[in-house]
């Protein structure tokens, strides 16, 4: 497959993560993460996030987003979050399973939640009969590719606040949320109150490593028995620190989700000027374009072309996402095969 809009898991490895990889590759290093590489991951979270950040690798976001759960919550306590949000729609119960913790799930509109719509559920607050919210989790950039700005964060943290929640979010496209917003991954979390990140590199050029950020002082503590417990400590640790290296230390990460973002705005234009009968459902401010098409048949067709997911299929929506190594002449082409299929 040489190239798809299906999703920006399906792209490389970016070469200098490739590289930083390459070069951890001499010699031996001691095991478990007590090794140079992840001292120096390590530095440049706190470097990214603050003095008071503390970073843990792990091997995917679901993982990411378990373990802060597990490790933060009790099996009788709920997270609120949005009916769109990874882990409510795409992690096969993991949360539930592995943390007892229930989930209440909104209806958001373009995927974000408003505090508003957070207030129902404490109505059984200090009832033993009904489980207590105790966080509140967001995802940024959203599955539906827009993105809470500083002043929605700045709501939903205050609400958190208010009402004794802990603020999570799913950061798996935060790099593509800040160069959106054109700002800073510290403005869009421990600036605005967030808890606990699940800070994403996979879908933004890595081989396959996240991180959970603590950015409170005193929640990371006892962090690593859980992690271990959730088989998510990594042996060879150094190879997953190299990647994050590579990723926050020239900024990479700013670098590829730029890019990313662009050519999903390219080919919004290319749809909008082509296609004005073929509706984009949501705002795009990351990088996935959402379009509706006349017929799931016609998506079909079009998939044996050039794959891609169908996001809805009794409303025939399709989802393109476009990643750190989608190239304009790739955009080209696939508007070009839209044209032989649509008009």
């Amino acid at each position: 497959m040489e190239f798809s809009l299906a999703s920006d898991n399906f792209s490389k490895i970016h070469p200098e993560v490739l590289a930083a990889i390459a070069e951890a590759n001499i010699g031996h290093a001691t095991a478990y993460g007590k090794d140079p590489w992840t001292e120096k991951s390590n530095v440049l979270f706190k470097k990214t996030f603050g003095d008071q950040a503390e970073s843990f690798l792990v091997f995917n976001g679901t993982a990411a987003n378990v373990t802060s759960i597990k490790h933060l919550l009790s099996p009788w306590q709920a997270v609120i979050c949005p009916q769109s949000a990874h882990i409510w729609t795409d992690e096969c119960g993991a949360p539930q399973a592995n943390t007892g913790c229930s989930l209440l799930s909104i209806q958001s509109k373009n995927g974000k939640i408003t505090p508003d719509q957070c207030e129902a559920f404490f109505h059984g607050k200090g009832n033993q009969h009904h489980v207590q919210p105790a966080m509140l989790s967001i995802t940024q950039s959203t599955e539906l590719g827009t993105v809470y700005s500083i002043g929605e964060l700045k709501e939903l943290s205050y609400f958190a606040q208010k009402n004794k929640l802990l603020f999570h979010m799913d950061g798996a496209r935060l790099s593509n949320a800040a160069a959106s917003l054109k700002t800073s991954l510290k403005a869009l979390t421990t600036d605005i109150g967030v808890d606990v990140l699940s800070f994403g590199g996979t879908k933004n050029g890595l081989m396959g490593v996240e991180a959970v950020v603590f950015l409170k002082q005193g929640l990371s503590e006892n962090f690593q028995y859980v992690r271990k417990q959730q088989m998510q400590l990594s042996s060879k640790m150094r190879f997953l620190s190299a990647q994050m290296i590579a990723l926050l230390e020239k900024d990479l990460w700013l670098r590829n989700a730029t890019h990313s973002n662009s050519m999903a705005k390219l080919l919004e234009a290319h749809l909008r000027k082509d296609f004005p009968q073929l509706p984009i459902l949501h705002p795009v401010q990351a990088n996935a374009v959402f379009v509706q098409f006349p017929s799931t048949e016609m998506l079909l067709k079009l998939q044996k072309k050039s794959f891609f997911w169908i996001w809805d299929e009794t409303k025939a929506v399709a989802r393109f996402m476009t990643s750190w190594d989608t190239e304009a002449v790739f955009i080209e082409e696939f508007i070009q095969e839209l044209k032989n299929h649509v008009l």
